[in-house]
């Protein structure tokens, strides 16, 4: 029973204390938050929820509360890694209880206590303590063992762990099942016709036969589409709730990398010195390396293909200390402490693979007579590697045929047996078949058991507090004296540095561009920052930052201005449509003939399956105005010039057949209701939000 071994679990008594406390103070913030309260007096707010203030104080006591679950949960305290996850658990808590819960509330949906209990131990049994209590080895649910927990329960001290867990799992229960009241409640008020459902019969059966004629948007050059301002307002003003959007920042940055100096690397090959004299008179390897090393596995067996990339074979004889050498950014120093037999061989090879292309005989026939042709040039002197680059048939193809080291067990049998067998290296004199086709191979390491203990220690070559002093001074030297972002550009532009640039940065963002996690920049840009405004130095891990904010857009619509360049192609293309539009209309005859009228760009297709749920035109695509023309029309009538999405059409209905009326359209209600309901859920909750005015300030605390 996963839930009672997590109700359970020892944690010690201190975490009781932590959750009681957890809990009270959660309590306590919904009795003492809100504006008019005396405690909150001069206190900022976190934002604002359904014209509700959310005050530091509430917002903190909700997280503590999620911190205790998270330790409940976990066995663990959060770490800082954690914690923005469990801030924005708190605020969607915030925004359940000022937002979602004042409207179940104003609905009058309630979950009595009886509720509760038939939740806990009634007919109709909560999820969680259903698969709780449900007996693993029968699948059933062993209802008298929730009373036998309940009545064990009643028997500890409040403040008992069993019980706070108790306690946290069922508060939870109520409010839950009266938002699924509620949901259900606006869900099942939304209902389908008949006539919508017959409309989505139609939608999906009726079929047109049409004849179109298409001119796309590139027939006309988008140096003969001149463009207005007045285009482009037109176009945003009709289109201008796509640009709805929250308040938003741009910044432009550069990064001074904290890295190594030559003087750090020399001072960690110089300490690695007294490791090199401490290996030499050590018996203790494993203790020795342990005592010194950075790395994770310091004393360990290793097989002549597992051993590190930067040791050569010929340095491996027992007693030899090699090193310090760089590899990467850290130094290691190895010491060969022994040299044993293993019971495990190993071997190198590289083949060339040749499938058949069926199991037929007369495929593998093919299959191996090509082998043996490879390897019969291969015998008189063609490069292995090339042959195996020309036509290998696996993965191995384009490293020259190089399996690298296996171990016995890791090849399939008779390629394992026709490697292990050889008594010296070079090509073998006989293609080897194995389930996957033909082998040509190249020994070149003979089979050896040879184990090599190694003791390692590395160090890691950081850099030290004189170079992160130096790196930190340079970043505040750039910050110094700045007033614009030209100057920034070209003080960038001095120094050496690279400007990079992040666009639309939310209040809500942890990253930035190419920064990575970098929320305290974030935070000074919605807390401190203005346009043309300098950042201070801020420290991100290997990198100090500076940063200049470069535009800011509030809350609301995005200005003209900002969606000009993704706007310009839509708009030019109603440009073209009207040049195209006049053009056509000045032609008559049929489309065949209006189309040579206008020239090689347009072209007249058909198509005899048209429905009007497709939205789209074969060879043309998404154009749902012209499949809905096309329906509009009467059979052997031809309609305007259509704007679309691609180009601009001109579509004749041959014929339109219309499906016959059915006496029942519950298959088409049945899944219009479905639909409806599979989105309501995230719709219901979404809706609230938008209305509920939520302002998020906690940039001005996390």
């Amino acid at each position: 029973m996963a839930f009672i071994g997590t109700l359970r679990s020892k944690m010690g008594t201190w975490v009781v204390i932590f959750v009681f406390v957890a809990i009270t103070a959660f309590i306590l913030g919904d009795i003492f938050s809100g504006k008019s309260n005396i405690l909150n007096w001069g206190r900022n707010s976190v934002g604002e929820i359904g014209g509700k203030e959310v005050s530091y104080e509430e917002y903190q006591a909700v997280i503590r509360e999620r911190e205790a679950n998270w330790y409940l949960n976990t066995g663990r305290e959060p770490g800082e890694r954690d914690m923005p996850s469990i801030r924005q658990q708190a605020w969607d808590l915030l925004i359940a209880r000022h937002a979602i819960q004042p409207q179940i509330n104003d609905a009058g949906v309630e979950v009595t206590e009886d509720e509760v209990w038939d939740m806990i131990q009634g007919k109709n049994v909560d999820q969680g303590v259903k698969s709780a209590f449900t007996n693993q080895q029968t699948g059933k649910f062993e209802a008298d063992k929730v009373v036998a927990y309940l009545n064990q329960l009643k028997s500890m001290p409040e403040t008992s762990e069993p019980r706070i867990r108790w306690e946290l799992f069922q508060r939870d229960l109520k409010p839950g099942r009266e938002r699924i009241k509620y949901e259900n409640l606006l869900i099942k008020s939304s209902y389908v016709t008949k006539a919508e459902a017959e409309r989505e019969y139609h939608l999906a059966t009726d079929v047109a036969e049409v004849k179109y004629l298409y001119v796309p948007y590139y027939a006309i050059s988008d140096s003969a589409a001149k463009v207005t301002d007045a285009d482009y307002e037109a176009f945003y003003n009709k289109n201008k709730e796509k640009y709805k959007t929250e308040a938003t920042r741009d910044i432009r940055y550069v990064s001074i990398p904290v890295v190594p100096s030559a003087d750090d690397s020399a001072a960690v090959n110089e300490d690695l010195a007294k490791v090199v004299n401490e290996f030499k008179t050590s018996n203790e390897d494993s203790v020795t390396a342990s005592a010194n090393t950075e790395g994770q596995n310091p004393y360990a067996k290793y097989s002549i293909g597992s051993l590190p990339a930067f040791l050569t074979e010929g340095a491996l004889t027992e007693g030899n200390v090699i090193g310090p050498v760089l590899d990467g950014d850290t130094y290691k120093v190895v010491k060969v402490s022994k040299i044993a037999t293993d019971t495990v061989y190993s071997a190198r090879a590289k083949h060339i693979l040749i499938k058949w292309t069926d199991a037929s005989e007369a495929a593998k026939k093919e299959a191996k007579e090509k082998a043996n042709n490879i390897l019969k040039d291969i015998k008189g002197g063609a490069s292995f590697e090339a042959k195996a680059r020309e036509f290998g048939q696996d993965g191995t193809a384009s490293r020259g045929g190089d399996l690298g080291w296996f171990s016995a067990g890791q090849m399939v049998k008779p390629f394992q047996e026709a490697v292990f067998s050889a008594t010296k290296t070079g090509v073998l004199n006989n293609v080897v078949e194995t389930e996957f086709g033909y082998h040509l191979i190249d020994v070149t390491n003979t089979k050896t058991n040879k184990a090599y203990y190694l003791a390692i220690v590395e160090r890691q070559i950081l850099p030290s507090d004189a170079t992160t002093n130096e790196a930190f001074r340079k970043a505040e030297t750039f910050a110094a004296n700045i007033s614009s972002v030209k100057e920034f550009e070209e003080k960038a532009k001095q120094s050496g540095l690279t400007v990079l640039e992040a666009k639309n940065v939310n209040a809500g963002d942890r990253r930035i561009g190419t920064l990575g996690e970098a929320r305290q920049i974030v935070m000074w840009l919605f807390r401190d920052a203005s346009v043309g405004k300098v950042s201070q130095v801020y420290d991100l891990q290997d990198q100090n930052v500076v940063a200049i904010m470069t535009k800011e857009v509030k809350k609301g619509y995005r200005p003209l201005e900002d969606v000009k360049d993704e706007i310009t192609v839509a708009v030019r293309n109603e440009v073209k449509s009207k040049i195209i539009t006049e053009k056509l209309n000045g032609l008559k005859g049929t489309l065949e003939e209006i189309a040579a009228g206008f020239g090689n760009d347009a072209n007249v297709y058909t198509s005899s399956d048209l429905r009007l749920n497709s939205n789209a035109l074969p060879t043309v695509g998404f154009e749902p105005q012209a499949v809905g023309a096309a329906f509009a029309l009467e059979n052997g009538k031809r309609s305007k010039p259509v704007t679309g999405e691609n180009g601009v059409v001109i579509i004749e209905t041959i014929n339109k057949t219309i499906a016959p009326a059915l006496n029942d359209y519950n298959v088409y209600k049945t899944q219009l209701e479905q639909n409806n309901q599979n989105r309501s859920g995230y719709s219901i909750a979404e809706a609230i939000k938008e209305k509920s005015n939520i302002v998020d300030k906690r940039y001005k605390f996390f």
